[in-house]
């Protein structure tokens, strides 16, 4: 049995934009990382595409006059505010914090204090956390396409 429209159109939409992440990334880069696949942040954003992939499918079902419809945007909206906010500045943090840890570590090997046989050691903090606002934009032009392709193919 497939899973309803909606459902199947979000799903959809984080599969292409992770996927279309790699290509991209190659373009700018010429590295290709396999990582991003499972990784947040990039281009295009997977949660934007997601929520408006499933947003889009509901405006197509339930009509965009509905109750269903007017969660989904506003939902949206929190996503996309959120990604272009909190976690795109919690990323910034995790540099800064990163850069301050490894400044430490340097000051403290420089002193060689004989009572500090080793520097502490940390993973570093994941700093590609949240997106820019071209890579939101992206993200819903490809939860649109994807929404209304999914519609197209889709087996009533």
């Amino acid at each position: 049995m497939f899973l309803s429209f909606p459902i199947c159109a979000a799903l959809l939409g984080m599969l292409i934009a992770q996927l279309v992440k790699i290509p991209i990334h190659f373009l700018t880069s010429r590295e290709l990382k396999w990582s991003l696949m499972f990784s947040t942040g990039g281009m295009p954003s997977s949660h934007t595409a997601t929520i408006i992939s499933l947003t889009t499918a509901i405006g197509i079902t339930s009509g965009v006059h509905s109750n269903e419809f007017a969660i989904a945007v506003i939902v949206s909206l929190i996503v996309m505010h959120d990604a272009m906010g909190v976690r795109r500045h919690a990323g910034y943090h995790a540099e800064v914090l990163n850069t301050l840890l490894a400044d430490f570590n340097l000051l403290i090997e420089t002193l060689k204090h004989p009572s500090l046989k080793k520097t502490e050691s940390r993973d570093k903090l994941k700093e590609l956390l949240g997106h820019q606002p071209a890579e939101v934009f992206f993200g819903a032009i490809t939860g649109i396409i994807v929404g209304y392709l999914t519609y197209l193919v889709y087996p009533f």
